[in-house]
């Protein structure tokens, strides 16, 4: 049985305190995502009535109404129709929904949107050190013995496995820089190389310093700029902080830079006009 979508348009138009209150709207799979000026003025009962309604929450500033797949989008094109609203993307009304939180909300959410695509990594990482683990701990499955004790053939498994799960966190900067230069608006593949240029196998490995900084074990490296200051040489091994303010101001510089370089000596002009280059080229 057809659905009457103009009229579930208009039922969710009224429930969220009519077309004076949206700002914006754009849908996803699933809901129709809305920037309301006053979330007070919703009638949340008067919304849950409405056919294909399904629930309404607000997150990160956007006020988020739950229909379904499908019949989400054929609501959505009435909906703009009789609001007078111009269709939007997710990214455009989260941009939109992010100025109305307070600055410590903004802070947390950039935090969200910078670790929420690696999480995945890190979560199996840490599975896969829960599976080495359970190798190599002493009396779980036999007496005073570890698995690895007991079945010494496991070693080789076990040092893949190990290899495996230590991945994630030896790079964290690398991938930590991915994302956030994608977050800041940076080149993503600039971000990557920050990152792995903070792990460095010159650098001295982060988790040394201390015994180096003590003089337990060597000494502390330095690179002597010009012999005005010196800069210590010590990598970013398991941290987050240094390479997520790195990539932020890596992003700011590009996007300073990309805006006054000329576009004949930008990288993008290469893939526009190769033969350009290839006459560059030939007479270096």
């Amino acid at each position: 049985m057809s659905k009457d979508y103009r009229r579930i348009a208009e039922g969710i138009l009224q429930g969220i305190g009519g077309k004076e209150n949206l700002v914006q709207a754009a849908h996803c799979v699933t809901r129709l995502r809305l920037v309301l000026k006053d979330e007070g003025k919703v009638d949340a009962d008067k919304l849950q009535k409405v056919e294909l309604v399904k629930g309404h929450f607000t997150n990160a500033g956007v006020f988020q109404i739950v229909i379904g797949p499908n019949e989400v989008e054929k609501v959505y094109k009435e909906f703009v129709e009789l609001a007078g609203v111009e269709t939007a993307t997710v990214s455009d009304v989260k941009e939109v929904g992010a100025k109305k939180l307070n600055p410590f909300q903004r802070l947390i959410k950039t935090f969200s949107d910078v670790f929420m695509p690696i999480l995945p990594a890190i979560i199996t990482a840490g599975l896969l050190m829960g599976i080495n683990n359970l190798i190599g701990a002493e009396g779980l499955f036999i007496e005073d013995k570890s698995l690895l004790e007991a079945y010494p053939d496991l070693q080789g498994l076990w040092d893949l496995i190990n290899t495996m799960a230590n991945t994630a966190f030896v790079f964290l900067p690398a991938i930590v820089g991915w994302s956030a230069a994608k977050r800041f608006g940076g080149s993503e593949i600039l971000g990557i190389v920050l990152g792995l240029l903070l792990v460095h196998p010159d650098l001295l490995n982060a988790w040394n310093y201390g015994k180096a900084a003590a003089g337990i074990e060597g000494e502390i490296p330095y690179f002597d700029i010009l012999g005005l200051f010196q800069i210590e040489k010590v990598g970013y091994q398991g941290q987050i902080l240094p390479v997520f303010v790195a990539a932020y101001v890596l992003s700011v510089v590009e996007k300073w830079l990309k805006k006054r370089v000329p576009n004949a000596i930008q990288l993008p002009m290469a893939r526009r006009y190769p033969t350009s280059w290839k006459w560059f080229y030939s007479r270096l």
